[in-house]
């Protein structure tokens, strides 16, 4: 009678060993994706925040450089050309570059994005902003 609960404490240990191990595996396996999922979301975090930096930075050399040249030009045609490109560098430096949590970053980015569309329009120029591995340029 005392082997009984010997053997039957054995066959217990074997059938829990399976869950044993599953939880285990599932632990193990849930702290190692957790990891590469925080380095691979700070890798595309990175690489999309540089293309956004890049693009805002080349709108905003942009509107400076054109800003510098039609400062000399006082004409109403001109002024409104000039406030237009006012109001892209405001927008440009009120954008939130420290927050990447804010919720109104695409909606912000679009907006400039149409604003800069807009100033082309009123310039007479044809704009093409690409980003691409090999490089990034505005072109005119």
């Amino acid at each position: 009678a005392a082997a009984a609960p010997a053997s039957s404490d054995m066959f217990d240990e074997i059938v829990m060993a399976e869950e044993r191990f599953h939880g285990e595996g599932y632990q193990e396996g849930y702290a190692e994706g957790s990891h590469i999922g925080v380095v691979e979301g700070r890798r595309y975090g990175s690489l999309h925040g540089a293309k956004i930096g890049s693009e805002i930075g080349c709108y905003l050399g942009f509107a400076l450089t054109w800003q510098c040249l039609l400062q000399k030009c006082t004409d109403e045609k001109n002024s409104k050309k000039i406030k237009a490109l006012d109001s892209l560098i405001g927008m440009i430096q009120k954008f939130p570059y420290e927050d990447p949590t804010y919720d109104k970053l695409q909606e912000d980015l679009e907006k400039i994005r149409g604003k800069f569309k807009q100033v082309c329009s009123m310039l007479n120029i044809q704009s093409d902003f690409r980003i691409g591995i090999e490089r990034s340029s505005l072109t005119f």
